[in-house]
């Protein structure tokens, strides 16, 4: 479907030309939502940042999780998928430290700490590469209607349907040209070239952005 998250990013920008010049904020998941977020930004001239988000995962895997902790270290857990897992107690707190020290960890990286500009007034565009489950984008919506968004515009290159659903219910509007209805859905399938990002190579693309706001 997409070349790479740039060419992906690049897609999402033609479906959202109406905001091209406005004081709508790009705002990106790390780690594969930075790309993605930066060929937006690009493309439409707005302004880009970046939001730490990252899963609660199950103690079995290092990609499937049942949570998230968001960049303002709020958390999501789905309780339901939870206990499906006979998780314990332990297990879950161990799961959601692990995650908000990845998050405090990229927010002192790749934001400097820095708090989120003004919201109140102020649409936001939430990218990331695709969504799966849909956790992480729901902990970043949560997070963001936490800091008053005028609005929540979610825009993913790829996304399972129901997820897409889950998602349309609590942001203001979805964009995704690719919605994948079935038994089993990866992210990585509707790429040519996909793989894990370093957090070096992140910080390099936001300092190909030029943003004259962070000193790095």
């Amino acid at each position: 479907m997409f070349r790479d998250r740039t060419a992906a990013g690049e897609r999402l920008a033609v479906m959202l030309e109406q905001y091209r010049g406005s004081n709508v904020l790009v705002l990106a998941i790390p780690a594969g939502g930075v790309p993605v977020a930066a060929a937006i930004a690009r493309s439409l001239g707005l302004a880009l940042e970046v939001a730490p988000v990252s899963k609660v995962l199950f103690p079995w895997t290092t990609e499937s999780g049942y949570g998230a902790v968001a960049f303002d270290g709020s958390v999501w857990i789905d309780d339901a998928m939870a206990a499906r897992a006979h998780l314990t107690r332990e297990q879950m707190e161990k799961g959601i430290a692990e995650a908000r020290a990845k998050v405090e960890r990229r927010n002192a990286r790749l934001r400097r700490a820095r708090p989120l500009p003004e919201l109140a007034t102020r649409a936001v565009i939430l990218v990331d590469d695709g969504i799966a489950a849909g956790s992480t984008m729901r902990a970043a919506i949560a997070a963001l209607r936490k800091l008053g968004a005028a609005k929540v515009l979610v825009a993913v290159p790829t996304a399972s349907r129901s997820a897409a659903q889950t998602v349309g219910g609590l942001a203001d509007a979805v964009y995704c040209p690719d919605v994948r209805s079935g038994p089993s859905f990866a992210v990585a399938d509707a790429y040519e070239e996909w793989r894990d990002l370093t957090d070096e190579e992140v910080e390099a693309i936001l300092k190909g952005t030029g943003r004259p706001d962070v000193a790095w």
